[in-house]
C-alpha cells in the first residue's frame, strides 16, 4: 500500500511511517539477497548499497538524493535477477515515497 508523499508521522509516535517503509523494505530485500544462492557479477555493489541504504533508513530524516542513488546502484546490480524483482520494486515504492526525483 503507497501512501501520500504529504503523509507525516503520527501524532504521538516518534518515526516517519515512509522511514518505517523503507527500514522494512531494504530489511526484506537484503534478507531475499542473502537466501538467494547463486553468485552474480554485481552481488557485492548491491551489498554493499543495501547496506548503505539500511544506515541511511536509520536516520530520522533520510539523505533523499543519497537515497535514489542507492536505489539506482542496487537496481543496476541486481536488476535482471528475476527472484529479487519483487523487492527491487518494493524498495523503488518506498524510496518514492520520499517524492518525485528532481527535474534536471
Amino acid at each position: 500500500m503507497l501512501r501520500s508523499v504529504d503523509q507525516r508521522c503520527v501524532p504521538g509516535s516518534q518515526v516517519d511511517p515512509r522511514v518505517t517503509g523503507l527500514r522494512s523494505a531494504v530489511s526484506r530485500l537484503r534478507r531475499q539477497l542473502a537466501a538467494h544462492r547463486a553468485e552474480f557479477r554485481d552481488r557485492s555493489i548491491a551489498e554493499e548499497e543495501l547496506a548503505a541504504l539500511a544506515g541511511l533508513a536509520a536516520a530520522d530524516h533520510p539523505d533523499i538524493p543519497r537515497l535514489r542513488r542507492s536505489l539506482l546502484l542496487v537496481a543496476g546490480a541486481i536488476g535482471s535477477v528475476s527472484a529479487l524483482g519483487q523487492g527491487v520494486r518494493e524498495l523503488r515504492e518506498a524510496v518514492d515515497l520520499f517524492g518525485p526525483p528532481p527535474r534536471p
